[in-house]
């Protein structure tokens, strides 16, 4: 496609996608894509794992290669879903094919900051983003922050993409990645160690290990979901449920003895703080 046509198909909102990296969360922003309507025609995956390939060829109808030139040759935005480790080898050679082309980069590789992407791709509109997995089960979260080549038709583009397995928030500084990564990025393990240690204590409790999963995993859906669709505070939810004298007060009491929303904080700080250390790391190599 040369420059006038690509200008068409921005201009008309026709565009395509390819997926460098044919993994789990490109599986699964895939499967949001088509699941939102978007055409299996325009979506692209690029992966050296021949099985993949024929896994999203053959059940979800889209192109496939096992050359990222021929991807580039076809894509108006490029999704990196490759480890970060790797990278570097796979976006070099890539460069000048992508810049002429004019295609928009989002990377979902973690640790990897946009100053350090736009070292490997200078003159490339980039899009760094922090999903999680629950983005897996169409329920992720996912922050961006856009370098200035990139346009606000680029960033509806990347926005789309990334809604179809979940919300999204925008950031002006690139440096809150690494708050992101500490609340929703590492959050789901959070909350599974909650559940796992409600789950054990039910069970000393007396419940069989069924009905305390059943009842953990309801209870924290449901108290989610109460938090999603009321609109309410957390803090003014758990007021509303803490009866004076009541067995929630005396729950919370003890959870409060300990420090709870001190370790919390601590917790998050722990993991920004790693987060950053790791891109500096990543950086450097």
């Amino acid at each position: 496609m040369n420059q006038s046509s690509q200008s068409s198909s921005t201009q008309s909102g026709k565009y395509s996608i390819g997926f460098i990296g044919a993994g789990n969360m490109a599986n699964s922003l895939i499967n949001g894509l088509l699941a939102t309507g978007f055409a299996a025609e325009d979506l692209w995956a690029a992966d050296p794992d021949c099985t993949q390939l024929a896994r999203l060829s053959g059940q979800q109808g889209i192109h496939t290669t096992s050359d990222n030139n021929v991807l580039v040759s076809h894509a108006d935005v490029i999704v990196l879903a490759v480890k970060p480790q790797v990278i570097a080898d796979v976006v070099r050679p890539l460069h000048e094919a992508i810049r002429e082309r004019k295609a928009l980069v989002i990377s979902i590789a973690a640790g990897i900051t946009a100053t350090t992407l736009n070292r490997w791709l200078p003159d490339v509109a980039v899009i760094r983003c922090m999903p999680n997995t629950p983005a897996l089960v169409g329920k992720g979260m996912t922050g961006l922050f856009a370098t200035v080549q990139v346009s606000d038709q680029q960033k509806q583009s990347a926005e789309m993409i990334m809604r179809a397995v979940g919300e999204t928030v925008w950031l002006d500084d690139e440096t809150l990645i690494d708050s992101v990564t500490a609340v929703s990025g590492s959050g789901p393990a959070y909350f599974f160690l909650m559940m796992e240690a409600m789950e054990d204590a039910a069970i000393k409790l007396g419940l069989s290990e069924r009905t305390a999963r059943l009842l953990v995993q309801q209870t924290a859906l449901g108290a989610a979901t109460m938090v999603a669709e009321t609109g309410e505070a957390p803090a003014q939810l758990r007021r509303n449920v803490t009866s004076p004298g009541g067995t929630t007060e005396k729950a919370l009491g003890i959870f409060e003895q300990h420090h709870y929303q001190s370790l919390i904080a601590e917790a998050l700080q722990g993991a920004r703080d790693r987060s950053v250390e790791l891109s500096e790391i990543i950086g450097k190599s």
